[in-house]
C-alpha cells in the first residue's frame, strides 16, 4: 500500500474542509459583507498553500539529510 506524504494529505484535507464550509455557510451568513466572506475564504486558501509549501520543504530537507547520512556511513 502506498504511503501518502503529510505534505499532501494535510493540506488536501484542510482544502476540502474549507471548501465545504464555505459552500455551506457563505450563502447563509447575512451578518458579514460579501467582500469579507470571500477575503476570509481566500486567506484560508493562502494559509493552506503556505502549509503545503512548508511541509514540502521540510520533507525535502529530511530526505536530503537522510541521503547525506547514508553517504557518510
Amino acid at each position: 500500500m502506498k504511503r501518502y506524504r503529510k505534505s499532501v494529505v494535510m493540506p488536501l484535507a484542510l482544502f476540502i474542509y474549507t471548501t465545504i464550509m464555505a459552500v455551506y455557510f457563505i450563502p447563509r451568513n447575512e451578518e458579514m459583507s460579501d467582500t469579507k466572506k470571500w477575503l476570509t475564504v481566500g486567506a484560508s486558501y493562502a494559509i493552506i498553500a503556505l502549509l503545503w509549501w512548508v511541509l514540502r520543504k521540510k520533507e525535502q530537507m529530511l530526505a536530503r539529510r537522510e541521503q547525506t547520512d547514508d553517504k557518510s556511513k
